[in-house]
């Protein structure tokens, strides 16, 4: 078994420079490049550098091997949760405002009836546009007090 391991290992190594190849290049008279690693008629062997090679970056500890004990102190934490409930209570007072608007968008939208004239002249309503533009304005409302409902939630999780 050691036997036959070594010939593999042998052969290994014996091809390895086989499969180093020689390239080569060659330009025809319309312009064109052909690249080949047999010799071309009228094509010129490329001297290559060989690449570049970096180090492996090193691997950072893992965080296992760190303290696994960090915590934040109590004045660095209650700093964090005023700076959030602030946050929080600024977008809850921009929400009630678009809440607001939304709301006084859907009373004009439920007073404004949709109409159009015809070719004689008649004035017609336009019911299933009326219904769609107060349908929209209702579906604006319900994101607003969605909304406004979700950050009193998060606010009232506060400690």
């Amino acid at each position: 078994m050691k036997r036959f391991r070594l010939s593999i290992l042998s052969c290994a190594i014996l091809f390895c420079g086989v499969a180093q190849a020689e390239i080569y290049k060659r330009v025809d008279a319309n312009g064109r490049v052909t690249y080949s690693s047999a010799p071309l008629k009228g094509g010129k062997k490329l001297q290559l550098e060989p690449l570049p090679t970096m180090a492996p970056q090193p691997v950072p500890p893992r965080m296992s091997n760190r303290n696994s004990d960090f915590r934040v102190d109590e004045s660095t934490q209650s700093k964090r949760d005023d700076t959030r409930r602030k946050i929080l209570e600024d977008e809850l007072a921009t929400e009630q405002k678009a809440l607001e608007d939304a709301r006084a968008k859907l009373q004009v939208t439920q007073d404004t009836p949709e109409v159009y004239k015809s070719a004689d002249g008649k004035t017609y309503r336009n019911i299933p546009k009326y219904e769609k533009n107060v349908s929209d304005a209702q579906e604006e409302v319900t994101a607003h007090e969605n909304n406004v409902k979700a950050l009193k939630s998060e606010i009232s999780h506060l400690k």
